[in-house]
């Protein structure tokens, strides 16, 4: 079996925790627990007619206060940006974790745009919507909350690994 660790980045709140656990697990809790360093689940997928053994590294969020730590992305196969539709500075920030995740390892990336369950507090004109995207292998707009396109990103980051 395959091996690949994806590492989920993205400042606080903004659902990384939510969105492993919907996919690991199925479950979505409504209470927030800030995560400290780094949780590790693993889930099986087949991609390709071969069993691949995701490791997601759920890292904590960035802020002001928490600089990042590329030290989390040695090994990475890939990595998923997540920022909250209803904080339109979480996609600042994930586009800052976005640009230094780069130099730290170059490999396959992915935006999820998180909470679509909920009212967006930004929206983006057209060609900045592209422009951003364009940075990222795909992108997603997911709910923790109710699963909407959570397994689908999640297969589409493990086929992104055996693309290499």
């Amino acid at each position: 079996m395959i091996q690949k660790k994806i590492c989920l980045l993205g400042a606080s709140s903004v659902g990384k925790t939510s969105l492993v656990k919907q996919y690991v697990e199925g479950i979505f809790n409504e209470k927030y627990l800030t995560s400290i360093g780094v949780k590790v689940d693993k889930k099986v997928v087949n991609v390709a007619q071969q069993e691949v053994q995701l490791m997601l590294w759920d890292v904590e969020g960035y802020d002001r206060y928490n600089v990042f730590q590329d030290k989390y992305l040695r090994g990475a196969a890939a990595y998923i940006i997540v920022v909250d539709q209803t904080r339109n500075t979480s996609l600042i920030e994930g586009l800052e974790i976005h640009a230094l995740a780069r130099k730290a390892n170059n490999v396959p990336a992915i935006l999820a745009i998180n909470k679509s369950d909920l009212q967006a507090n930004w929206h983006l004109e057209d060609s900045k919507t592209k422009q951003y995207q364009s940075l990222f292998n795909a992108h997603f707009n997911t709910s923790a909350k109710t699963g909407s396109k959570v397994e689908e990103m999640f297969q589409a980051i493990a086929e992104l690994t055996l693309q290499e």
